[in-house]
């Protein structure tokens, strides 16, 4: 194990994840990616689990995260309002949303949802929830009763009990339902790409820690057994990434449909 600096041998650093799925999964998918970060850089890094996202939404917002895994919309508000700084995301594919419906309904068009009851994880989940809510709004102009039910997980089992219609999710958390969970749904729209979550570095953080944090998940990422670690987050192919990947998502005026956490 590399040894860290002396001054920061003892310093504990502070990671924070968006909830996109119920704590005690979210600690079997990073913890082992967060130990393999320590015996490779020397740094202590303790995850902090948020119980919702609107909850962890306002502790980034309070800067209370040395290191966070955040949707693309997340990193804009962070940057702007803490200077957070994406590191590295998932190159190997885009993130996008999906809407939802139980393979046996007879609903097949986002026109049909119009006065329905649809359940999103969060306001603020980007593909999930607000690029679904702008493109309701934007493209189909229909009008929905949204319920926001805290996970990506709680989306899906809601349409599956027939207590919403419709449920936003992403693609990436679809695919990680179990089998008869995704195989009594469907899709009836994805929203446009995007550039996905970024594993971003709050500034307070010394750049050395940052750099070595970076390398370290980059270098995870070159073997099966660091690759099978990241795909579980998920996150097929990592690679750096820098704010001006981010930039574009301005253009689609989110902060119309953005619900200030209370």
């Amino acid at each position: 194990m590399p040894k860290a600096y002396a001054d920061d041998q003892d310093k504990e650093y502070i990671v924070g994840i968006v909830p996109q799925f119920e704590t005690r999964r979210l600690h079997q998918i990073w913890q082992p990616i967060l130990n393999y970060l320590f015996q490779e850089t020397g740094h202590k890094l303790i995850l902090r689990g948020s119980p919702t996202i609107p909850d962890f939404e306002t502790e980034f917002m309070q800067g209370k995260f040395d290191f966070a895994y955040m949707n693309p919309y997340h990193i804009m508000l962070a940057n702007q309002i803490q200077g957070y700084l994406p590191l590295v995301r998932d190159r190997g594919r885009t993130l996008y949303g999906v809407l939802v419906v139980r393979k046996d309904s007879n609903i097949n068009s986002v026109k049909e949802l119009a006065g329905k009851t649809l359940a999103f994880p969060a306001p603020n989940a980007l593909g999930a929830s607000l690029q679904i809510r702008q493109e309701i709004t934007d493209k189909f102009r229909i009008k929905i009763n949204p319920i926001y039910v805290k996970t990506h997980d709680s989306v899906y089992l809601s349409v599956l009990l027939g207590e919403a219609a419709a449920g936003g999710g992403v693609q990436k958390t679809l695919d990680l339902q179990i089998d008869h969970y995704r195989a009594a749904l469907k899709i009836i729209h994805r929203t446009e790409d995007v550039v996905p979550h970024p594993f971003s570095a709050h500034p307070r953080v010394p750049l050395n820690v940052q750099e070595d944090i970076k390398l370290a998940l980059l270098k995870l990422g070159q073997s099966d057994s660091g690759a099978a670690l990241l795909a579980k987050i998920p996150m097929k192919q990592i690679g750096p990434t820098q704010m001006g990947d981010y930039l574009p998502l301005k253009a689609l005026g989110l902060e119309r449909f953005y619900i200030k956490s209370q």
